[in-house]
């Protein structure tokens, strides 16, 4: 069986930990690369340490979420210990990253890079803090330039995650054309209210939606994109069962990311999905997961 999913970097099967998911810790990384995942995404790590929201900054019901953590993180600086207890895996990991101009996401991958990243992920598209994330990724001269920026300055692939919280998601993945590879989706934009309380929940009020929630939203994105650019794409949102994750590859994604599901079913899901996988290849006679990924698109 062949798991060339075309990103750039060698993966021994497609399922990668999202970021903002037990991803701060060298350590916690290390321990959920060991257990099957195929990579590891970071927490999204700026220029210099944030605190982020005051508490509560998560809400939780059924298999989704709305958390609104405000993007906190050690600062870049901080951080080279930890990446160097995580890539001590022997697996690949991903650097995410946020920023407010081109030479700061340069800047930050290139310290990634020198920090042992195989990769670099920018964030693009977070939708609760002012300054960062979504304002960052609706001006797309602005994507265009950071993506292009970032390019001249590192050598490992660079992937860019868009949001589906933007105007136009063609125009934002057209923006960002010069990455090796898109992540879809990040969060939606949402908000709940304690009808108690009378008062909405999260200390920041508005905050990003994730779980099973937004599945046929990422599905929605991937197979569009896809389907016009051809370009690799990660899928990401709402990926709970090996069902799931098989959705977004036939609807165009080379590899998938789980983030939200692991606080329901643990991180034996990575070794639980690459297992369903195997299974459903050997069942159905494919060699290569190529012959998987966007399958459905007409």
């Amino acid at each position: 069986m062949q798991f060339d999913t075309h990103i750039g970097i060698d993966l021994e099967n497609p399922f990668i930990l999202a970021s903002g998911i037990l991803d701060e810790n060298g350590y916690t990384i290390k321990r959920i690369l060991k257990s099957g995942a195929g990579a590891a995404v970071t927490k999204s790590i700026g220029s210099e340490e944030r605190r982020g929201f005051d508490p509560p900054v998560i809400y939780k019901e059924n298999n989704s979420a709305i958390n609104a953590i405000g993007l906190s993180n050690p600062g870049i600086e901080n951080y080279g210990q930890e990446m160097k207890i995580a890539i001590s895996s022997g697996k690949p990991v991903i650097g995410s990253i946020f920023g407010q101009t081109p030479e700061e996401f340069a800047m930050l991958a290139k310290k990634m890079q020198s920090y042992g990243a195989s990769a670099v992920e920018l964030n693009l598209s977070c939708p609760h803090v002012n300054g960062y994330g979504m304002e960052v990724g609706s001006d797309f001269e602005l994507v265009a330039a950071i993506v292009s920026e970032v390019k001249s300055k590192v050598n490992i692939p660079v992937y860019s995650k868009l949001s589906p919280n933007t105007s136009d998601m063609i125009k934002q993945a057209t923006a960002a054309e010069k990455s090796d590879a898109y992540v879809l989706i990040n969060t939606i934009k949402a908000m709940k209210i304690d009808i108690h309380a009378r008062k909405p929940v999260l200390s920041n009020i508005y905050g990003g939606l994730s779980g099973e929630s937004i599945k046929p939203v990422g599905i929605r994105y991937v197979y569009e994109v896809k389907k016009i650019t051809g370009k690799p794409i990660i899928g990401v949102g709402g990926i709970t069962t090996f069902e799931d994750a098989l959705e977004y590859m036939m609807a165009g994604a080379s590899a998938v990311q789980i983030g939200t599901a692991i606080s329901q079913n643990g991180i034996g899901i990575f070794n639980n999905m690459s297992r369903a996988l195997k299974e459903y290849m050997e069942s159905n006679s494919i060699d290569d997961i190529g012959e998987i990924i966007g399958v459905a698109i007409q």
